[in-house]
C-alpha cells in the first residue's frame, strides 16, 4: 500500500483556500488516488457541531481560551475519526485549515501563544503535522474582491473581525513559512483561479513526484 499524504491549505480570508483544495483533490483523483476533502473546524458530525458554535457564537461570544479550547476539539475529533484513518488507509487528505490556522488566529492574532496553542494539538491530536501546508497569499485588493463577491457584507464571527487582526493572521502564515521551508510552500493567489492551480500542482509535484502531477 502507498503512503497517504496529509496536504493543508492555508491563508488569511478570501485567499481562495477552499476552491483551490477542492481543485486539487479533484486533480488528484484523476490520477487514481484515493483523497478525502475535508476542512476545519469540521470534517466530521462532531467536528461540524463545534463549527457552528464557532462561527455563530452566542451572545457575548467566547473568551480567546475557550475559542481555542472549542477548535481544538474538533481537530481532535478530525483527526481521531477521519484523518488518520484515511492516511493509514494510504489515502491523500486534503484540507481546508488546520492547525496553523489555529497557530495564527488564536495564537499569534489572538497572542494566546505559539507554545499554547501546540499544546493543546499535541493533547488531543497528537501533535499531527500536515506533510505539505501551502500557505495561498494574494494582495489586498483581490482579496477585497474575492470577500464582497463570497460574503456580500455579512461575515462570520471570525471573518468579521477587525483589518488589523486579519494582517497579523496574514503576517503568521508568512512567518511560518519562512521558519519551516520543509513544511510550507507559499503560493502567488494571485491571477485567474486557473493559475493558482497550476502553482500549487507544479509546487506538488516538486515536492511528491510524478505520482501526484
Amino acid at each position: 500500500m502507498s503512503a497517504g499524504r496529509f496536504i493543508a491549505f492555508e491563508g488569511g480570508e478570501g485567499m481562495g483556500k477552499s476552491t483551490q483544495a477542492r481543485l486539487l483533490a479533484d486533480h488528484l483523483r484523476q490520477r487514481g488516488l484515493g483523497v478525502e476533502l475535508t476542512r476545519e473546524p469540521g470534517g466530521t458530525p462532531g467536528a461540524e457541531a463545534i463549527r457552528t458554535l464557532l462561527l455563530d457564537p452566542p451572545a457575548d461570544g467566547w473568551t480567546l481560551e475557550a475559542e481555542a479550547l472549542l477548535f481544538a476539539a474538533a481537530r481532535a475529533d478530525h483527526v481521531a475519526r477521519l484523518i488518520r484513518p484515511a492516511l493509514d488507509a494510504g489515502h491523500w487528505v486534503v484540507c481546508d485549515r488546520f492547525i496553523d490556522s489555529s497557530r495564527a488566529y488564536q495564537g499569534e492574532a489572538g497572542a494566546l501563544g505559539d507554545d499554547r496553542v501546540m499544546a493543546l494539538h499535541s493533547l488531543g491530536s497528537a501533535g499531527l503535522l500536515p506533510d505539505l501546508t501551502i500557505v495561498i497569499d494574494a494582495p489586498a485588493q483581490a482579496v477585497a474582491g474575492r470577500l464582497a463577491q463570497r460574503d456580500g457584507g455579512v461575515s462570520d464571527a471570525i471573518g468579521g473581525r477587525a483589518a488589523d487582526y486579519h494582517a497579523r493572521v496574514n503576517a503568521a502564515f508568512l512567518a511560518f513559512a519562512r521558519a519551516e521551508p520543509d513544511r510550507f510552500a507559499v503560493v502567488d493567489g494571485s491571477g485567474s483561479v486557473e493559475d493558482v492551480h497550476r502553482r500549487i500542482l507544479a509546487e506538488i509535484a516538486t515536492r511528491f513526484g510524478d505520482g501526484a502531477d
